[in-house]
C-alpha cells in the first residue's frame, strides 16, 4: 500500500531529494551490477549514517557514494563529497568491515556522480578510487 497522494505532495515539498536521491541510487547500482559489481548492501544504516551503497568488485570491498543532482548549477554532484564527508564514509567503512570481519578484505571508496536532467537520461560519472581513508583508523587497500 503506498502513500496518498497528500502525503506525497507533503514528502516531496519537504524532502525534495529524498526521492531523486533513491533514484540515483538505484540507477548506481544496476550501472555498477552491469560492469560486474555484486551489490552487498543498499542504504545501510549505522549509527554515524549510511553507507550509500557496498559493492565487491572482484576481490575488493568498494563503498560507493552515490551524489545525485538535477543540474550542475550548484557544481558538480562529486563536489559534495567533502573532506568531513570522506571522514564520516570512512568511520562508516571501518564499522562496517569490523561488524562482518572483512579487515583484511582490500578495500576502497568509489563515487557516482548522477545528473539527472528533467528531461532525457541521467549523466553517470563514475570515479574509482575516489579518495583514500581519511581520520584516525583508515584502512589502505
Amino acid at each position: 500500500m503506498g502513500l496518498g497522494t497528500t502525503a506525497s505532495r507533503w514528502l516531496q515539498r519537504f524532502f525534495p531529494n529524498r526521492p531523486l536521491g533513491q533514484r540515483g541510487e538505484a540507477r548506481a547500482a544496476r550501472y555498477l551490477r552491469r560492469r560486474g559489481y555484486k551489490i552487498l548492501a543498499r542504504g545501510h544504516r549505522l549509527f554515524l549514517g549510511e553507507l550509500d551503497l557496498v559493492a565487491l568488485h572482484r576481490d575488493t570491498i568498494v563503498f560507493v557514494e552515490v551524489k545525485t543532482r538535477r543540474s550542475a548549477d550548484a557544481g558538480h554532484p562529486a563536489e559534495a563529497v567533502t573532506s568531513a564527508k570522506q571522514r564520516r564514509l570512512t568511520r562508516l567503512a571501518v564499522t562496517f568491515l569490523k561488524r562482518h570481519g572483512l579487515l583484511e578484505r582490500p578495500a576502497r571508496f568509489d563515487v557516482v556522480a548522477i545528473t539527472w536532467h528533467e528531461r532525457g537520461r541521467p549523466t553517470i560519472e563514475h570515479f574509482e578510487n575516489a579518495f583514500d581513508a581519511v581520520g584516525q583508523g583508515e584502512f589502505y587497500s
